[in-house]
């Protein structure tokens, strides 16, 4: 699978923000995120890094 797992970059720590990411779209001034799952997170945040040979997106909040 290729799917990414999102982490949520605070006080210099990636937390693990939800896994198996497939879809990420803005949302206002937020984002969307969808797993595999269906699950769904709205964050405000922006993109801090994507390592797409890993399968991972580090956001930071706005």
């Amino acid at each position: 699978m290729c799917e990414a797992a999102a982490y949520i970059l605070r006080n210099g720590e990636e937390e693990l923000l939800l896994s198996e990411v497939d879809i990420i779209e803005p949302d206002g001034d937020s984002l969307r995120l969808v797993s595999i799952f269906g699950e769904q997170k709205v964050i405000k945040a922006v993109i801090h890094r994507l390592n797409l040979v890993n399968h991972k997106i580090v956001l930071v909040e706005k």
